[in-house]
């Protein structure tokens, strides 16, 4: 029996349902975030955890 195992919105409670809210930039709401760092206000270096990448 295979169980149907989805993945935890990161923003709401819910089950993932692919909005792609997640995505959008939180400093220009009409771009997909690239993760240039703006938002995370870095002085230095830093280190930033990939979960996946989606192609």
């Amino acid at each position: 029996m295979e169980k149907d195992l989805k993945e935890k919105c990161v923003l709401y409670d819910r089950e993932c349902t692919g909005c792609m809210e997640c995505e959008i930039c939180d400093l220009n709401p009409d771009k997909i975030c690239d993760n240039c760092g703006q938002c995370l206000d870095i002085k230095d270096d830093a280190v930033i955890k990939i979960d996946k990448i989606i192609i």
